[in-house]
């Protein structure tokens, strides 16, 4: 396995600006032309996933990157709900609300399994060190 050396090497960052791109895209159609709060929040948490990858990568530290990709993980089920609004309200069919949730059902299953890594790493380390009695 090769060492990650920057956040734009790890799949789940590539794996949510594959979705971003995908949910511009979907929210440039013209179904959506006229709700522009849903257009908004829908962009944002999708943007939100990526960013909070990258900014706990930047963080250097294994219980910062945890937090930051468990609140990655959050935008991922908030956008999930605006998917089925989305839907609900007639923006996309129910074809296309199925890729867009299958993407963000593996983006979601992804970053959990990174979390639970990076968590039992932690364990790990805490596990091994030693105490020094006084």
């Amino acid at each position: 396995m090769s060492t990650i050396r920057k956040f734009e090497d790890l799949q789940a960052w590539k794996d949510a600006i594959a979705l971003a791109d995908a949910i511009y895209a979907e929210t440039r159609k013209p179904a959506f032309a006229k709700d522009f709060g849903l257009v908004d929040q829908m962009r944002r948490a999708a943007v939100s996933i990526s960013s909070n990858i990258a900014e706990g990568f930047e963080r250097e530290s294994n219980q910062e990157f945890v937090r930051f990709l468990s609140i990655a993980k959050g935008s991922a089920g908030e956008l999930r709900s605006q998917l089925h609004v989305a839907r609900h309200a007639g923006y996309i069919d129910d074809e296309r609300f199925a890729d867009l949730y299958a993407l963000l059902s593996e983006t979601g299953r992804r970053l959990a399994h990174f979390i639970s890594y990076l968590q039992n790493d932690i364990k790990a380390r805490k596990s091994t060190k030693t105490t020094r009695t006084p």
